[in-house]
């Protein structure tokens, strides 16, 4: 398992609000519009983070991290595994507090790497499964 119940519970309830999703598009079908709105309802701020750059759920979507022009505290990744290294080490130079990997996203390196580096981590969960069980 790769993040422990108190790193969960760390990441949704402690270090703030604001959640950059990565490969949130306006496209219902995917697993990440869902999730974000799960999020939305428990009260977090889904930044999309799309190369379309699309708004979702009422946010303004943007195509990089690099190109949020505000802190975000966790970055929810939902790109494949190849890709998900690359876009933790974004979020590192972003200075996010966080980086959760979704269900079957998973890089060994990358979350030795983005914990060396201060961040907390969850890798191979799911965000909108785990926060309704802290109750």
């Amino acid at each position: 398992m790769y993040g422990d119940e108190a790193t969960v519970r760390k990441i949704l309830t402690e270090l703030g609000d604001t959640w950059a999703v990565v490969g949130l598009s306006s496209n219902r079908r995917r697993a990440a519009y869902g999730v974000a709105e799960v999020l939305q309802r428990y009260g977090k701020r889904v930044v999309p983070v799309h190369p379309k750059a699309e708004t979702v759920h009422g946010e303004q979507g943007y195509a990089s991290l690099a190109d949020i022009p505000f802190d975000v505290d966790v970055v929810d990744v939902f790109v494949n595994s190849e890709l998900a290294g690359a876009v933790a080490d974004e979020a590192v130079t972003k200075g996010a507090d966080a980086v959760w990997f979704q269900l079957g996203v998973i890089d060994q390196a990358a979350f030795e790497r983005t914990r060396e580096a201060g961040l907390d981590m969850v890798m191979d969960r799911c965000p909108a499964i785990e926060i309704p069980r802290l109750g």
